[in-house]
């Protein structure tokens, strides 16, 4: 048997390595504490994700809906309901409330009316016949033949042209118009005779007249016209008989592509069409200095062919409303 002193140092032995009640109660798991909550997304974090989705949402739906737009302004055979205002710029944009022009007028008569763009702004059509009887009377003729204006909702057009897309543009022949009324089989088949010989530098003496340049002076002085687009050996020929004299409405008649055989008539933006885009105003000058040689250059006169087609005009390039005209239902009526 252990004596007194045996048994103390055992037992002190014993307490020492045995784990104590709040050893034990320390090493108990502690699921049952709450875990510290982890801290929430800033205000400004889930905003900025809530647009990046609601971004990536607004893409991927352009990207579905996105269509060639010629087509689709084409086929509108009526214009759409609503205020008339031209909407985007010349050569990207559309027409809401569009008006007629009618085919035939005392001083008028409108070709090509199989493409139906005899349309336009009210300013325009308003326009076109205030001008009719100024330019016979102008240049002794019997009346104007009146080329295109736009589709009947404006926007991009299959063939033919960049602009005419919100109404303010017209096409006017270098030809009188005849004194009796044409057929429709000869308002779309007749040519548009070219005032200019082949090479494009030079005027064609049997076409141009004195007439043709009192022609382009009378649309040209008219407040409301923004620019005259003709060609550039028209331009050339009217700078030679404005000789010094620096008349202040020659700065509206510009050299352009083409336009050989009408001038392009573009008038300002109108009031109450408040997306219409202005074009930049003219240069300062008659149009007669040095800049005019550029459009006798080889560049010019002998562009490179184009190979293959050229891409259409997407919905997604045009201003947002051009979507509304498109889906408008049709206006009850095509009154000015």
């Amino acid at each position: 048997m252990m004596d007194r002193r045996t048994l103390c140092a055992a037992a002190l032995a014993f307490a020492l390595i045995a784990p104590t009640p709040f050893a034990v109660r320390a090493a108990t798991p502690t699921s049952h504490i709450a875990p510290k909550a982890k801290p929430k997304p800033s205000t400004v974090m889930l905003h900025a994700k809530k647009e990046a989705g609601e971004k990536t949402k607004k893409e991927s739906a352009k990207h579905e809906k996105d269509e060639a737009a010629p087509p689709l302004f084409a086929a509108k055979e009526l214009p759409s309901a609503g205020k008339p205002m031209a909407i985007g710029y010349y050569p990207r944009g559309c027409l809401q409330g569009g008006v007629e022009l009618p085919l035939t007028g005392k001083t008028w008569q409108v070709m090509r009316p199989s493409r139906n763009r005899n349309w336009g702004h009210p300013e325009l059509v308003r326009f076109l016949e205030r001008f009719a009887p100024l330019a016979a009377k102008a240049t002794g003729w019997n009346g104007i033949l009146v080329g295109d204006m736009a589709q009947p909702r404006g926007g991009p057009l299959p063939f033919g042209h960049k602009s005419h897309q919100i109404g303010l543009d017209v096409d006017v022949w270098f030809k009188p118009m005849p004194d009796h009324l044409l057929s429709t089989e000869e308002r779309d088949t007749i040519p548009a005779p070219s005032l200019v010989e082949p090479n494009g530098t030079h005027l064609d003496p049997k076409m141009w007249s004195a007439q043709d340049a009192a022609f382009i002076r009378t649309a040209a002085e008219q407040p409301e016209v923004e620019r005259v687009l003709v060609n550039a050996a028209i331009k050339k020929e009217l700078c030679r008989l404005e000789g010094s004299h620096h008349y202040a409405w020659m700065s509206k008649v510009r050299p352009w592509y083409g336009h050989n055989d009408h001038m392009h008539v573009r008038l300002k933006c109108p009031a109450g069409s408040p997306q219409c885009r202005k074009q930049p105003p003219v240069p300062d000058g008659d149009g007669c200095d040095k800049s005019l040689d550029y459009w006798f250059s080889e560049k010019v006169l002998h562009p490179p062919k184009r190979v293959g087609p050229s891409k259409p005009v997407m919905m997604s390039s045009l201003p947002a409303a051009c979507r509304a005209v498109l889906n408008a239902p049709a206006k009850a009526t095509a009154s000015k």
